[in-house]
């Protein structure tokens, strides 16, 4: 009978399963306290293995991308990967303007936070940068040390670019490995966010009330900050490449591709989509054949929204002041790391440690906002997804189409 029902509830989409364990975590948080404080080691479990593999995850990751990079990857998409850039970075840049506007905060245990960890100011944000890269590999991995995680995992990476085919076919395997260790943890994710959501309502005494503000807002925020990059960030980066009006190119991208992503929840499984309009669009078959699983595997505005706005909104929970400098630090770092979200289980939310490292935000106080992000993820990587992918086809579309100022925008709809 529990085989049948695992095997049944198994076959359900990941993301209706978080749904229920929301759902069951609320009903038993409200109704049943006594009893949900005895599932609350779900929440805890979760968010401890998380911790566990997320420092793991990102060196491997870093190490094997920059190894297995090719200099003579070809250079007609010059200008696509500068849009992606620019659009990524953009994105960062709305993601904390958004933040430092409506001030979402999270629901944290922080007993065990230690505020004196935290950076007085820019100063100390580059001092900490600086020991932190200079950090051994081991202890870096160990005390997840993202920031020295990122920068020996680049340059053992740099190192591994003249090994010999049969080493980096070997880091590809070891990356896809991890990335399947990582699938295993996510896939705990319902049971874990029926914890976290539990422990919320029952151990910590969180009003349901309070629990819906809180969370409502910080999605408000995420969805408000996307929205404005697709309809306002996006077309004016267009319009500047094209010189006409962008918005039915948009609107385009928006309906056929980015709709597509918001169900699929996958930019990989949305690459033939992508190609379909592409060809609808009579690009050159040579560029998006490049550019547009290019950009499902680098093109991550969505990515970065999601790490910038989590990442501050933990830092105003904690009470962390964050200036300009801060801020800006915090987009570049935030782009970089959205860049490496694709083909992650968890995507952006494995990489919210990275941008909580750089305000002095412990191991632990990071993985409870990825398993924030779990629980508002239902909706969240939705939108995401849809904007990462809708702007693989913009941008390539842009960057044709600003080489050929006499083509018709209308040439969309032929």
């Amino acid at each position: 009978m529990f085989r049948s029902f695992f095997s049944a509830f198994n076959r359900v989409n990941l993301m209706v399963q978080i749904a229920i364990g929301i759902v069951l975590g609320v009903i038993v948080g409200i109704f049943y306290p006594e009893i949900g404080s005895k599932f609350t080691f779900l929440g805890d479990f979760f968010v401890k293995a998380l911790k566990s593999v997320a420092p793991v995850l990102v060196f491997i990751l870093v190490l094997a991308a920059v190894a297995r990079h090719r200099a003579d990857k070809p250079t007609n998409i010059r200008d696509i990967l500068i849009l992606y850039v620019i659009g990524t970075f953009a994105a960062a840049l709305v993601a904390v303007t958004f933040s430092f506007t409506i001030s979402p905060t999270l629901i944290l245990n922080v007993d065990a936070y230690d505020a004196s960890n935290a950076p007085s100011g820019v100063a100390q944000v580059l001092k900490n940068l600086l020991m932190n890269v200079a950090d051994n590999p081991f202890s870096a991995i160990a005390n997840a040390n993202y920031i020295g995680i990122l920068a020996w995992g680049t340059l053992i990476g740099l190192a591994l670019k003249k090994s010999s085919e049969s080493t980096k076919t070997l880091l590809a395997e070891l990356s896809d490995a991890i990335s399947s260790v990582v699938r295993i943890v996510i896939r705990l994710a319902p049971f874990g966010v029926f914890g976290l959501v539990v422990q919320t309502l029952t151990v910590e005494g969180t009003k349901f009330s309070e629990f819906v503000s809180i969370y409502s807002i910080l999605l408000a925020t995420l969805l408000g900050a996307m929205v404005f990059v697709a309809l306002v960030v996006n077309p004016l980066i267009v319009f500047f490449k094209i010189r006409k009006n962008p918005y039915p190119l948009v609107l385009t991208c928006l309906y056929e591709s980015g709709l597509t992503a918001f169900f699929t929840r996958s930019s990989a499984a949305n690459i033939p989509v992508n190609m379909s309009l592409c060809k609808k669009l009579k690009l050159n078959p040579d560029t998006y054949s490049v550019s547009i699983p290019l950009g499902a595997t680098i093109n991550m505005a969505g990515a970065a929204v999601t790490i910038t706005v989590m990442a501050l909104a933990a830092t105003n929970t904690l009470q962390i002041q964050v200036g300009f400098i801060e801020a800006l630090l915090l987009s570049i770092v935030a782009s970089l790391c959205a860049c490496g979200a694709s083909g992650v289980a968890g995507g952006s939310l494995l990489l919210i440690p990275l941008a909580c490292s750089l305000f002095g935000i412990d191991n632990e106080i990071a993985a409870q906002v990825i398993g924030i992000g779990m629980i508002i993820g239902v909706i969240q990587d939705s939108a995401e997804t849809a904007l990462n992918s809708s702007t693989d086809v913009l941008f390539t579309t842009a960057a044709e189409w600003g080489k050929q100022r006499d083509l018709p925008l209308s040439s969309s709809s032929d």
